[in-house]
């Protein structure tokens, strides 16, 4: 009879880790959720802390960065809610607003190198475009550029063999009307306005004192470039005035009867004169508005006066 082995067996099994059915890639989905959120808050952290302007002047570079690079400079707005059209801000009291004067007094100054800066940077550019024009570089001698207290000045001065208009008109000559036709369209990409005034050398007509003077020529000349400057491209409402100097502003003081006393001036308006000139036409276009009333008023009364004392016909 076998003997009986009564020991116990015992086997282990070693457990193997199962595949997991869920992994890490969640976390780095939810770390990337997490991200964009907080990098939206901040987005809208600065929004809210930048001011209008300059919003605006970023607005602007994103959807015009061309203009922007060549003018610089932030557009303005006078509204002080988040809100289009929504009025003032009600959480800002008296101390802001005192605060905000005096900020935009000292803001003034900075305004203005900023519209000089545009400005300078404006005549670089026109100057390397006159170099690099087949029509313009000719003419070169004849164009001059500088800065003054109302903006850029381009002056097309006259030449003794190629002056700019037939002799005592206002006929412009072909390489003259090349020249305002090549500037037409670079003006037209500003936002500034422009004066346009005519001038002449202090040589007098023959003709009594009541006929056409240089006043008038000067006048004409200016408007005779103004309609080639718009020929060439430029936006007709860009012209903020147009006037004729005669001789009264030399450009050789010593030599009134210069060939080169007889110009044309072009200034690209700065924002303080360009605001002081629509201020002026305002003043004398609601002026013109009252005599016009008033006219019409006394034309009115008059009319019915003699009608009441018109005799009756029987």
């Amino acid at each position: 009879m076998s003997t009986v082995n009564n020991h116990r067996v015992v086997i282990r099994r070693k457990r193997t880790a199962g595949k997991s059915h869920h992994g890490g890639s969640w976390k780095i989905a939810y770390a990337d959720f997490i991200t964009a959120m907080m990098a939206f808050f901040l987005v809208m952290w600065l929004i809210s802390i930048v001011p209008r302007e300059e919003l605006k002047g970023i607005a602007d570079y994103f959807r015009m960065p061309l203009r922007v690079a060549l003018t610089g400079g932030p557009s303005s707005s006078a509204e002080t809610s988040a809100i289009p059209g929504g009025g003032a801000d009600p959480v800002r009291d008296s101390g802001d607003v005192r605060r905000a004067e005096g900020s935009r007094v000292e803001a003034q100054p900075d305004a203005d190198r900023r519209d000089r800066h545009r400005l300078e940077s404006l005549k670089r550019r026109l100057e390397s475009v006159i170099d690099n024009s087949p029509v313009l570089k000719s003419f070169r001698p004849q164009l001059l550029l500088d800065l003054t207290t109302e903006g850029l000045r381009i002056q097309i001065v006259d030449s003794q063999n190629r002056p700019m208009f037939a002799t005592g008109s206002a006929q412009v000559q072909p390489y003259m009307r090349d020249i305002l036709r090549e500037l037409g369209p670079v003006l037209n990409e500003l936002p500034n306005k422009l004066s346009i005034a005519g001038h002449t050398d202090a040589t007098q007509y023959a003709r009594g004192e009541r006929a056409y003077s240089n006043w008038e020529l000067s006048a004409d000349r200016a408007n005779a470039s103004r309609q080639e400057l718009v020929a060439g491209g430029m936006n007709e409402g860009k012209v903020l005035r147009v006037q004729g100097l005669s001789s009264s502003m030399s450009l050789v003081k010593d030599d009134p009867y210069a060939a080169v006393n007889r110009r044309i001036s072009l200034v690209v308006l700065n924002e303080k004169t360009q605001r002081r000139i629509e201020a002026e036409n305002a003043a004398a276009a609601d002026v013109s508005s009252r005599d016009a009333q008033d006219v019409g008023r006394a034309v009115t009364e008059h009319n019915q006066s003699q009608g009441a004392e018109a005799p009756r016909q029987e």
